[in-house]
């Protein structure tokens, strides 16, 4: 049976579920209370309206009623209370395994686009050049071309190991000092250099040295900036801006639709994409901003989205400074 399935399925049989108990439990109110009212009129039949001690005797039945009632009152409340938590837990679970599930779909089908265009360009590029005589100038298109979708397939699985890793707990964090400058420096020009046509515009003070794992930080730069790319108009410049303070602070801002303040926080979770995967004309696969958030939390580090006036996005990271 199919994940989907097999969800609707356990969805609807814990509705019935829940709903039989809460029957039950009502039903049980009921007929224990009727019980009580059924022993109070025994109770009552059996007292002598002449019996001097008459008034006493109807006062403790009525205390003996209330009693009872308080006590169903009270287990019926506790009993409630316990089902209402188990039913959100459960609720909650169920929900987060729907949404799991949908994100592992859209993942899949990303992948599969992902790894889909640049094999197939790789190979009409190498096709061409095995059976058509061109001139250098066009040989080192196709060649700059097939080495550029060979990368992003490079940084494709990359992520997919580095996502893998880190959620088995396997990825280790190394501490080495780090002239962030020159890595934010690296990573604009190898990105100039890639998309030559897009303008990314830097400001980058000098002395911002962090402690970090150097590869994990290159990796946080180029996700953040290939994002940035992916969604800001192809005219429209990205700006990158690193500063020091209190803290060393990374921006990268682009122009692009801007991110609704209400999804600002679901951007960083695994597979999580905004929009339909069958409509959405962005590439990528849900994993680049999660790697990013897991990369600046175990540098002991904050990353947030901002709103990038009059339109875009602004992507904040912030690092302890080194103390020297």
């Amino acid at each position: 049976m199919p994940v989907r399935k097999k969800l609707a399925f356990i969805t609807i049989v814990y509705w019935f579920l829940l709903t039989y108990i809460l029957a039950a439990l009502v039903w049980w109110f009921i007929a224990l209370n009727r019980q009580t009212n059924e022993m109070v009129a025994l109770k009552m039949s059996e007292i002598n309206a002449d019996d001097i001690a008459y008034a006493n005797k109807v006062k403790q039945v009525e205390v003996f009623r209330e009693r009872k009632k308080t006590q169903y009152i009270g287990e019926g409340s506790i009993f409630l209370l316990l089902i209402g938590v188990g039913a959100i837990f459960v609720y909650r679970a169920i929900k987060k395994q729907w949404q799991l599930n949908e994100q592992q779909q859209n993942f899949m089908m990303a992948v599969t686009h992902e790894l889909k265009t640049p094999i197939a360009i790789a190979k009409l590029n190498l096709e061409t050049l095995r059976k058509r005589k061109l001139d250098d100038n066009k040989q080192q298109e196709l060649l700059q071309a097939t080495l550029e979708e060979t990368e992003r397939l490079n940084a494709l699985t990359s992520n997919i190991l580095l996502a893998s890793k880190m959620d088995g707990g396997k990825q280790e964090f190394f501490t080495t000092p780090i002239d962030f400058g020159m890595v934010v420096d690296e990573v604009a020009r190898q990105y100039r250099k890639r998309y030559n046509n897009r303008i990314i515009e830097t400001d980058i003070a000098p002395e911002c040295d962090i402690k970090g794992d150097a590869l994990l930080i290159r990796l946080l730069v180029s996700n953040m900036l290939d994002n940035a790319i992916k969604y800001a108009p192809a005219t429209a410049p990205v700006q990158i801006t690193l500063s020091a303070g209190t803290h060393i602070t990374l921006k990268v801002a682009d122009q692009g639709r801007g991110i609704p303040e209400n999804e600002r926080l679901k951007i960083f979770e695994k597979f999580y994409r905004m929009g339909d995967e069958s409509t959405r004309g962005t590439k990528g696969t849900g994993l680049g901003l999660y790697l990013c958030s897991r990369i600046v939390k175990g540098h002991r580090g904050h990353i947030w989205v901002a709103a990038n006036y009059p339109k875009g996005s602004v992507f904040h990271v912030q690092f302890p400074i080194i103390n020297h």
